[in-house]
């Protein structure tokens, strides 16, 4: 014969304030394991959304970075040569000749200096990436000192609102646009024309070549025929590719560091939940007791406390859950290892996350109460109506 679950839910609404303390400890400790899942899927999606799926990113082999890579003129046009390219209007193919570097910005607020990334596009550079669109003001005129900003810069850095001037490579660049890109990476980018930030920064050779597959299964053989190519030495992948594997060192070190701490915080959770149950345990000696005189078998008093140390988790994944949910309000920026560059992102919560969160919740509670309730069903009768 089963103990009915209204019996669990009610001793824990006699115990109000020792329900409430110990139901809280777990909130936080949901609250922190969520929002490490939600930062490190912020990071991911921001990073995923700057991809196109059928956009290649073209790099000198093993430069890991747009920064870091080098790409020349004759280089460029063997690629952009390729039959795999797509062809836009007027028989040209649809490829952008790109250059990244980083300079140094003032952040409002702060004063702090932080780097940026400053990206020079060919002229179809905004026409291969359709998720940016402009949020003021106009696109800058090739040929000219004139950049776009992304929004995240526009609000974060001193200077870098529409209308405003930057100075960097010994020139004066005015921002005619605010460019939103829908919180992915090229929200935290500043936009100008390649040739003109070449000639500023006295620079001879591409960072990369980004290029629109006429039809995304021709990836493997053209990617085959370039990596092969001995007059190229370049590493090509799929542009949602590329942008994944720039998150992979700063999400490995949220999710290691986060994870962590989760786990040591949880012990204490856990401890909290486990000294509950046993005063419950020693202050309902005798209600065990008449119970197992009733005839309520040890496997329902030990389903009963598990359940009242289960439902502490689920109360706890409810609270926590709830405030980590507030945290997608919240818009952080932090510096990507992988370009050296800061990156604007926001808390993304998602239903694995919940699922996960959950799970944890439940975990905590299961372990907390195990021990309290073994005791519980290991109460002989007539030790316990003694006790009494």
């Amino acid at each position: 014969m089963a103990i009915p679950l209204s019996y669990s839910l009610r001793n824990l609404w006699t115990r109000k304030l020792t329900t409430f303390l110990t139901a809280g400890g777990m909130a936080l400790v949901v609250f922190e394991f969520a929002a490490v899942l939600m930062l490190d899927a912020g990071l991911k999606a921001s990073l995923v959304a700057t991809g196109q799926p059928d956009n290649i990113v073209v790099t000198r082999r093993s430069s890991g970075t747009e920064v870091q890579s080098a790409v020349d003129r004759t280089q460029a046009a063997v690629i952009e040569s390729q039959p795999e390219v797509a062809i836009g209007p007027g028989g040209l193919p649809l490829a952008s000749r790109e250059v990244v570097v980083l300079i140094a910005l003032e952040k409002q607020g702060t004063g702090a200096a932080s780097n940026v990334t400053i990206r020079g596009v060919g002229d179809r550079g905004i026409e291969l990436r359709p998720q940016v669109r402009l949020a003021k003001g106009r696109m800058f005129k090739p040929g000219s000192a004139e950049i776009a900003v992304g929004s995240s810069i526009a609000s974060r850095f001193v200077g870098a609102d529409l209308g405003g001037t930057l100075r960097f490579a010994g020139r004066e660049w005015t921002i005619v646009g605010v460019l939103d890109s829908g919180g992915s990476a090229f929200d935290s980018e500043i936009w100008g024309d390649a040739e003109q930030l070449m000639q500023s920064f006295r620079r001879q050779l591409f960072s990369s070549i980004v290029a629109k597959l006429a039809d995304p299964a021709g990836f493997d053989a053209l990617k085959e025929r370039l990596e092969t190519d001995p007059r190229l030495t370049v590493d090509v992948k799929r542009e949602r590719t590329f942008y994944e594997e720039q998150s992979q060192a700063l999400s490995g070190f949220i999710s290691v560091l986060g994870l962590t701490l989760s786990i040591i915080f949880s012990l204490g959770a856990m401890i909290g939940a486990m000294i509950t149950m046993y005063a419950a345990v020693s202050n309902r000696t005798m209600e065990i007791g008449a119970l197992r005189a009733l005839g309520f078998r040890r496997g329902s008093i030990l389903t009963a406390f598990l359940a009242e140390s289960m439902f502490l988790g689920l109360v706890g994944w409810a609270v926590g859950l709830a405030l980590a949910a507030l945290m997608q309000l919240v818009q952080i920026s932090t510096m990507n290892w992988q370009s050296f560059a800061e990156l604007a992102f926001r808390f993304t919560l998602t239903p694995r996350i919940v699922m996960q969160s959950l799970v944890f919740a439940l975990a905590m509670g299961f372990l907390g109460g195990v021990l309290p309730a073994l005791r519980a069903a290991r109460l002989q009768i007539v030790d316990a109506l003694r006790a009494a």
